[in-house]
C-alpha cells in the first residue's frame, strides 16, 4: 500500500462541483493509501465555451490514472445525452468498464418505503458494455407516417461470459451464499439463451454458491415483495440500469446509489447514481452520500478494504445520528455533513 494512486477527479455538473470536493477529503481521511489527484474539467462549462466534450488528449493522460472519480453530468443548457453519452458512456466503453457494480444496502430500516424490510445487503452486477447501448441501429423514413425505428441487442460470449464470472469470483471472494440471473429468455430466446447457457455454465465450476434464475418481470415484483432473498445478482445492461434504480429506491433512494464501473485490469471509474439537479445547485444542500460511498467502493478497487469499511462504518454513523442533508430529514449543509463524516474517521483512527 506504498504506491501513489493516481485519481482523476471529474465534478462535472450541477452539484458535482459541490460532492466532489467533499467527498474527497471524506476519502482521503479514511484512507492510508497514498492518493495524488487531479481536477479535470469534462462538463457543460467546457463544452459551451469550446465545443469539446471529451478532448482525446484526455482520453490518453487518463490511461496513467488508477481510476476516475466522477461527480454528476447533465445542464439545462445542453441537449440531453451529449454530456452524458460524450462522457460517461466514453468511459464506460473506450476503457472497457464492463462491470457495473451497484450496491443495494439498507443504512437504516425507516429509510425503505417497504413494510417489516429490517436489513438488506445486495451487490448487483450489471453488464456494461453490451446490449441495446452500444447505439447499433437507425432510422428509415424518419418524420413520416412509414417511419421505422431500429435498435439492435447485441451480446457476445466474452461479454456475459466475464460478467457472469466476476459476479461469481465476488460472490465467492465475500462469503456470499447465491448468485441470482435475471434475465427474459423466455422471449429473447436468442441473446439471453447466450445468457442461459453461459450462466450455468460458469455456476459449476463455483459448486459452493447456490446458483439461481429470475425472469426480469418476476425479478421486479422479488425486488419490492421480497428483496432480502436476493444476494448477488448478475444481470444484462438494460435490465440492470432499471432494475438498480429500484433498488435504491427501496433503499432510500438516489442519495445513497453509488456505482463502480470496473474493468479489473483497466481504468475503473466511481460516481453517485444521482444527476447533476440544477434546481439545488450552489445551494451547498445536495446530498453528498452516494459520492461518499461511491468513493469507499473505490478504495475498496485499489486494494483497501479498511478504508472502504470506515466510510461504510461512517455513512451508517451519521444516517443513524440524523446528521444529513434535507432530503433525508435532516438540516445539515453537504459541508457539515462532509465534517461529521470526516470526525467520525478521526475518532476511529
Amino acid at each position: 500500500m506504498s504506491d501513489v494512486k493516481k485519481i482523476a477527479l471529474i465534478p462535472g455538473d450541477g452539484i458535482g462541483k459541490e460532492i466532489v470536493p467533499v467527498a474527497w477529503e471524506v476519502v482521503k481521511k479514511a484512507t492510508a493509501l497514498k492518493l495524488e489527484s487531479k481536477v479535470f474539467d469534462l462538463g457543460a462549462e467546457r463544452y459551451l465555451a469550446t465545443g469539446e466534450v471529451f478532448p482525446e488528449e484526455i482520453k490518453e493522460e487518463l490511461k496513467g490514472f488508477d481510476a476516475v472519480f466522477l461527480g454528476a453530468l447533465g445542464d439545462p443548457r445542453v441537449k440531453p445525452g451529449v454530456l452524458e453519452r460524450g462522457i460517461l458512456l466514453t468511459l464506460r466503453f473506450e476503457f472497457d468498464q464492463f462491470a457495473n457494480l451497484r450496491p443495494m444496502k439498507l443504512y437504516r430500516e425507516d429509510l425503505t418505503p417497504l413494510k417489516n424490510l429490517k436489513q438488506l445487503d445486495v451487490m448487483f452486477f450489471r453488464e456494461n458494455t453490451e446490449d441495446l447501448y452500444i447505439g447499433a441501429g437507425g432510422i428509415l423514413k424518419k418524420g413520416t407516417p412509414d417511419e421505422v425505428a431500429l435498435q439492435e441487442l447485441v451480446q457476445t460470449r466474452k461479454g456475459v461470459e466475464r460478467i457472469v464470472r466476476l459476479a461469481f469470483e465476488w460472490a465467492k471472494k465475500e462469503g456470499r451464499r447465491k448468485v441470482t440471473l435475471i434475465d427474459k429468455s423466455n422471449v429473447l430466446t436468442y441473446a439471453h439463451d447466450l445468457w442461459q447457457r453461459v450462466f450455468w455454465e460458469v455456476a459449476s465450476d463455483y459448486p459452493e454458491l447456490e446458483a439461481n434464475h429470475l425472469l426480469v418481470d418476476a425479478a421486479a415484483m422479488k425486488m419490492v415483495l421480497a428483496p432480502e432473498t436476493l444476494d448477488v445478482v448478475v444481470t444484462t445492461n438494460m435490465f440492470g440500469d432499471i432494475l438498480t434504480d429500484l433498488g435504491a429506491a427501496v433503499c432510500g433512494g438516489l442519495g445513497l446509489a453509488a456505482s463502480g464501473n470496473i474493468n479489473p485490469d483497466g481504468l475503473s471509474m466511481f460516481e453517485p447514481v444521482h444527476g447533476s439537479a440544477p434546481d439545488i445547485a450552489g445551494k451547498n444542500i445536495a446530498n453528498p452520500l452516494a459520492a461518499v460511498l461511491a468513493g469507499g467502493m473505490m478504495l475498496d478497487h485499489l486494494g483497501d478494504s479498511l478504508g472502504a469499511k470506515l466510510i461504510d462504518d461512517a455513512v451508517s454513523f451519521v444516517l443513524n445520528e440524523h446528521q444529513v442533508t434535507p432530503d433525508l430529514g435532516g438540516s445539515l449543509t453537504t459541508t457539515e455533513v462532509g465534517k461529521a463524516l470526516e470526525a467520525y474517521l478521526e475518532e476511529r483512527r
